[in-house]
């Protein structure tokens, strides 16, 4: 199915079907794409579908031409995937899904009267110019031929406007084309003005302004004219661009006309080239001059710093929207974990989790089973971060689903591994799950290549159950059995998992917190277990000092608690 998407506007990204033999684009209401400007002919062109898959774009003798791709349409074209249609100001992406060609394109943003296709053209290898870019607004009569100049106070509140202008926005969208528009007020003798900035690897037009306002001809820009600038960092002036030996090879110059040039580039704060600002004239009598180079030079020199300062901001702004992502995120993330402890007679819990960024792949629950059991789950996914978060939100939906069905959690953890192992996602998680019987005490312990749990007995041993029977961890080996091992809590026996977020915490100077120094808090704390949980996260966070956090940290301690408390 062949479909269109606006490139901009209010439309921008909405799917408009090609389902007609003809679809025609104008700006008459019963269009069946209604172009809304005055530049648009009332029926403008038209999309026509030719034998089962291929559809061919057609120019209805518009007033201001159909351009495929920035070229003017000359005759009915087949149209490919991906293909930029542009009418006016109006451009349109069609897509087929048939059909993957590749072409080279870009996107063009005119400024207001503009409708026109632009191509940038390799035409030559210039010579380096000698003049370097200096700020200078002093007016003096030129000894080459006529020029046409304003007032030097004309000239010089034109400057000022602009770099007011220029100061006092970060919306380059709505002052440059108004910068171009202003050009045409200080330098009489221009027939056109354009700025091209460097985006990646490629050169793209951005704003571009003629005298006439709509020109019946293709905008040709000369790449290797515009690499010379930037390259050199100079500004350029050419009194007669058609005898000039620095341009003797430019297709551009000689194909539009063009007598007299002047580039300058367009600099960071830091001396990067952005682009470059450019006017050229057609009419010999009326050329540029060297003063005319030094205000378009200085001039330059403000909008290379307000594009600066627009990126910047661009970048803040995106930061900030994927910070704000992060924190939904986040928020979307802790709703998979409990909100609260379970509330058991005769046991106790408590639990501490903290992503080390805005969200994390550890992961721990609590899951009551049909048999009045209690699965208590400690998990952490291969690094952290988006994709772990997005894996644990897997994990999390599973695990509840094969525990609640599932009567052997050694069983339920081996159909978990496969669900994983799956995904094929390349990444892979260590789990522990134990299995309380609230009546009785008794526990089923599966681990799955976690940090042991450990066990601190009421008369003070501490053991770490189940390492002969520890697996390997989830998601890699589809296969594997995982097996279960018999536990059996007496009145005041303590059950403590985590993730290594704990363990492997380092101070300052790179020292791990590591498990023994955690035994150490587990045999000297007493007391309630909301106290025992505080004194473990007391003692790391000293521990860790102002050391950055580099893993995410989980904690969770079960008790079976006297039957008075």
């Amino acid at each position: 199915m062949a479909y269109l998407t606006p490139s901009s506007g209010s439309q921008f990204g909405k799917r408009i079907e090609l389902t007609r033999p003809v679809t025609v684009m104008g700006r008459h209401p019963q269009c069946d794409i209604v172009l809304d400007a005055g530049p648009v002919s009332r029926q403008h062109a038209r999309i026509r579908a030719v034998g089962e898959d291929q559809f061919v774009l057609e120019d209805l003798n518009s007033r201001n031409g159909t351009f495929l791709n920035g070229q003017k349409l000359k005759e009915a074209t087949i149209l490919r995937d991906g293909d930029m249609i542009t009418i006016c100001d109006f451009e349109y992406l069609f897509h087929s899904e048939t059909d993957s060609g590749p072409i080279e394109r870009f996107t063009t943003h005119l400024a207001p009267g503009s409708s026109f296709g632009v191509i940038m053209v390799d035409d030559g290898g210039a010579q380096e110019s000698s003049r370097s870019v200096e700020r200078k607004l002093d007016l003096r009569a030129s000894s080459s031929g006529t020029a046409l100049t304003t007032s030097a106070e004309t000239r010089l509140e034109a400057v000022l406007s602009i770099a007011r202008n220029l100061g006092g926005t970060i919306e380059l969208d709505k002052v440059l084309p108004k910068l171009l528009d202003t050009l045409f007020t200080i330098f009489l003798q221009a027939d056109r003005a354009f700025i091209v900035l460097q985006e990646g690897d490629q050169l793209v037009p951005k704003w571009i302004k003629t005298r006439k306002g709509i020109p019946d001809e293709e905008f040709q820009v000369s790449r290797t004219i515009i690499r010379e600038v930037m390259d050199s960092k100079h500004a350029i002036i050419s009194l007669d661009a058609a005898t000039d030996s620095r341009f003797d090879s430019a297709m551009s110059i000689a194909d539009f006309g063009i007598r007299s040039i002047i580039v300058a580039p367009l600099l960071s704060s830091s001396g990067e080239a952005l682009g470059v600002l450019q006017m050229d004239t057609k009419d010999a009598k009326r050329k540029f001059t060297p003063d005319d180079l030094e205000v378009l030079a200085g001039i330059a020199t403000q909008a290379g710093i307000a594009i600066e300062n627009a990126r910047l901001h661009e970048r803040i702004v995106a930061q900030q929207r994927v910070e704000q992502d992060l924190k939904l995120a986040r928020s979307v993330q802790e709703a998979f974990l409990p909100h609260k402890s379970p509330e058991v007679p005769g046991w106790r819990f408590f639990n501490y989790y903290r992503p080390a960024e805005h969200i994390g792949g550890d992961y721990f629950d609590y899951i009551p089973l049909s048999n009045g059991k209690i699965a208590v789950v400690v998990a952490d996914v291969a690094g952290h971060g988006v994709a772990a978060a997005m894996l644990m939100a897997k994990l999390s939906a599973e695990a509840r689903f094969l525990l609640a069905s599932h009567p052997k959690a050694a069983e339920a953890i081996t159909l978990l591994n496969q669900r994983l192992a799956e995904l094929s996602v390349e990444k892979f998680v260590t789990l522990v799950c134990l299995v309380i019987d609230p009546e009785t005490g008794a526990c089923e312990l599966v681990n799955a290549a976690h940090m042991l749990p450990i066990w601190v007995h009421q008369d003070g041993r501490i053991t770490e159950p189940g390492e002969q029977e520890s697996g390997i961890p989830l998601g890699i080996m589809r296969d594997y059995p995982y097996e279960s091992v018999s536990l059996q809590l007496e009145v005041g026996d303590r059950i403590v998992l985590y993730t290594d977020g704990i363990n492997e915490a380092v101070n300052p100077a790179g020292e791990m917190f590591g498990i023994p120094r955690l035994k150490e808090v587990l045999k000297k704390s007493i007391g309630p277990l909301p106290e025992l949980g505080a004194r473990i996260m007391q003692q790391h966070s000293m521990f860790c000092g102002r050391a950055p956090q580099g893993d995410d940290i989980c904690l969770v301690l079960v008790e079976r608690s006297p039957p008075e408390a």
